[in-house]
C-alpha cells in the first residue's frame, strides 16, 4: 500500500571536503542547459510518437555542516548536475536520465525516454520560448557564495546557547545545509522556463538528563528560501535554546493517557498533522489510481465548517515555496477544501491531463535522476475567529500536543500515526503535567469532522519540513492555527478520560 513519511531532521546531502565557493554577487547563475539543445533532445524523445515531451535540466551547489559533542564533525560542499527526458505517451511514461552532460549522453536518453513511451505517429519538432514567472523568493546573496566559515559559526553559537540553557543540558548536535539549485525546463508545448533556487535550514536536537537516569530530547531549528542574513532575527542561539527548553520542561514527564480524548494542537509545526493525515490523500496521482479516500468527493461535505485546507506555493521565501515547479509551471495558491466542502486536488501535468483537468503547479521531483509527481508545497488550515485561551478554556479534560515529530499515513485507508515530542495534559482549561510516549492515531478524514474550535492565530512552521513520497524528498512548510480535536484517539500508557 503507498505510504508517506514526514520528518523535520536533516539529511546529509553532501559528499566533497568543504570549501569556499568563488564569491560572485546577486547575478543569477547560468542555466545548465540552453534553448537550443533542450529543443534537439526533445525532437528525439517525440521521435517514437510521443503525445508530450519534457527536458529538465538542473545544477545544485550544497553545503553542509553538523556539530556534535562541541565540534564540528563535518562541513562538506558538493555539486550535482544533470538532465532528465521524459515522453509521455497517454499514461505510458518514459523517463531517462543522464550526469553526462555530454551531447552524445543526453542524446541516448532521450532515446531511451522516447523507446519506453513509444507510439506510432508523426510529431513536429518543437520550438521553445521563455515564459514570465512571478518571484516569491530572490536573495541578494546566493547562499553558494556565502564562505563556509559563517555557516560554521551558526551552529557553534546556537551549540554554546543550548550548554548555557540549563545544566540538565547534556548533548547538543547542531547542523546547517544549503543549496542553490539553478533549473530550466523546457517542453514540447513551446515553453521554458529557468529559476535560482536558494534553500537554507539550521536545526539542533537537545537531550537533557534528569533525575534516575531519564533523557528526553528536544529538537528546534528553521530557515527557508533566504540568504544568511535570514539568521540575524532568526537566531541559532534561540532556536537551539528553543530545543533545550522542549528537551528540559519534558523532563519528570508522566505517561500519556490512552484512548479516544479531547486534544487541542498547538499553532505553527502542528500542522504536519494536516499534511499527512489529508494532504497526501488530496494529490492527483492517488485519487487517479482511486487509492485515495477522497477519491470523486469534489462537491461533498467532508469537513466540518470550520475546516479550510489551502496549499500555497506562492508564500514569500517559503520553505515549500516555488516560482516554477518542477515542470516549469508557475506554483499556485490552491484552495482544497473550503467550509468542510471539498473543492479540487493538487495535480501536476500528467494526471492532471488524465484526469482532464489541469496542473496546479504542483508537479515536484527530487532532482533529475526523479520523474515530477504531485506534492504538495505550503499546506495550512485557515484561521477561524476564537483564542487560543478560549479555546484551552473550553477543554475539562484532555491533552495538549505543542510539538511534533514525525509521522505517516497509508493512503488507501487513510490511516495516520503521529510521535507527539512535547505534550501536556489539560485540567480544567489549564495546562498541567507533561506527558511523554504519546501518539496520535486516526482516520484522516473523520478527524476533519471532529474539528470543533479553530484559532485566530494562523502560525507556518519556522522552515523545518522535509516530505518523503514514493523515495522522492521533497522540501514542504505546513501551517496551523490553535485547534481543537473532539475524540482523538491517543496512543499512551494509561488509561485516558473524555471531554
Amino acid at each position: 500500500m503507498p505510504r508517506t513519511r514526514t520528518n523535520q531532521r536533516p539529511s546529509r546531502a553532501v559528499r566533497r571536503p568543504a570549501r569556499s565557493a568563488p564569491a560572485r554577487g546577486p547575478v543569477a547563475p547560468a542555466p545548465p542547459l540552453d534553448p537550443r539543445s533542450a529543443e534537439r533532445l526533445i525532437a528525439i524523445a517525440m521521435g517514437r510518437g510521443a503525445d508530450f515531451a519534457e527536458v529538465y535540466a538542473e545544477r545544485t551547489e550544497r553545503t553542509g555542516v553538523s556539530l556534535e559533542e562541541g565540534r564540528i564533525r563535518s562541513a562538506q560542499y558538493g555539486v550535482d548536475r544533470g538532465v532528465g527526458i521524459r515522453a509521455i505517451s497517454g499514461a505510458k511514461v518514459g523517463y531517462a536520465w543522464s550526469d553526462d552532460l555530454d551531447p552524445e549522453a543526453l542524446e541516448r536518453a532521450a532515446q531511451t525516454a522516447a523507446h519506453i513511451a513509444a507510439a506510432p505517429r508523426e510529431v513536429t519538432p518543437p520550438r521553445v520560448r521563455r515564459v514570465p514567472l512571478p518571484t516569491h523568493y530572490r536573495v541578494l546573496e546566493p547562499l553558494a557564495s556565502s564562505a563556509v566559515d559563517r555557516k560554521v559559526e551558526l551552529v557553534l553559537r546556537g551549540d554554546r546557547a543550548a550548554r548555557r540553557y540549563d545544566p540538565r543540558v547534556q548533548q547538543v548536535f547542531g547542523s546547517y545545509a544549503d543549496q542553490t539549485r539553478t533549473i530550466c525546463v523546457g517542453n514540447s508545448a513551446g515553453h521554458w522556463a529557468q529559476d535560482v533556487q536558494d534553500l537554507c535550514r539550521l536545526h539542533f536536537q537537545v537531550v537533557a538528563a534528569g533525575k534516575g537516569g531519564e533523557r528526553r530530547t528536544g529538537f528546534y531549528g528553521g530557515g527557508g528560501r533566504v540568504d544568511l542574513r535570514y539568521f540575524e532575527s532568526f537566531t541559532p542561539e534561540a532556536a537551539a535554546q528553543e530545543a533545550a527548553r522542549q528537551a528540559v520542561a519534558t523532563l519528570g514527564a508522566v505517561d500519556a493517557p490512552a484512548g479516544p480524548q479531547t486534544v487541542i494542537l498547538a499553532p505553527g509545526w502542528s500542522g504536519i498533522l494536516l499534511h499527512e493525515a489529508i494532504g497526501h490523500g488530496l494529490e492527483a496521482d492517488f485519487i487517479r489510481k482511486g487509492t485515495s479516500l477522497f477519491t470523486g468527493k469534489v462537491g461533498q461535505k467532508v469537513a466540518s465548517e470550520l475546516v479550510t485546507v489551502i496549499d500555497d506555493g506562492t508564500v514569500a521565501n517559503a520553505r515549500g515555496s516555488l516560482n516554477v515547479d518542477d515542470e516549469g509551471i508557475p506554483a499556485e495558491r490552491k484552495v482544497l477544501i473550503e467550509g468542510g466542502v471539498l473543492r479540487g486536488y493538487m495535480s501536476d501535468r500528467l494526471n492532471a491531463q488524465l484526469l482532464g483537468g489541469r496542473s496546479t503547479g504542483s508537479g515536484r521531483r527530487e532532482s533529475f535522476r526523479h520523474p515530477p509527481m504531485p506534492r504538495m508545497t505550503n499546506t495550512f488550515l485557515a484561521p477561524g475567529d476564537e483564542t487560543p485561551e478560549e479555546i484551552l478554556a473550553s477543554v475539562k479534560r484532555g491533552l495538549y500536543c505543542a510539538h511534533f515529530g514525525g509521522g505517516q499515513v497509508d493512503i488507501s485507508n487513510g490511516n495516520f500515526v503521529f510521535e507527539v515530542a512535547e505534550a501536556y495534559l489539560i485540567e480544567d482549561g489549564k495546562l498541567g503535567r507533561p506527558v511523554k510516549n504519546a501518539t496520535l492515531i486516526g482516520v484522516g478524514p473523520e478527524v476533519l469532522r471532529h474539528v470543533s474550535r479553530v484559532g485566530c492565530d494562523p502560525t507556518p512552521d519556522p522552515g523545518i519540513g522535509t516530505c518523503g513520497k514514493d523515495g522522492q524528498m521533497v522540501q514542504v512548510g505546513v501551517g496551523l492555527p490553535t485547534v481543537r480535536i473532539d475524540e482523538l484517539t491517543v496512543g499512551g500508557t494509561s488509561l485516558g478520560g473524555r471531554a
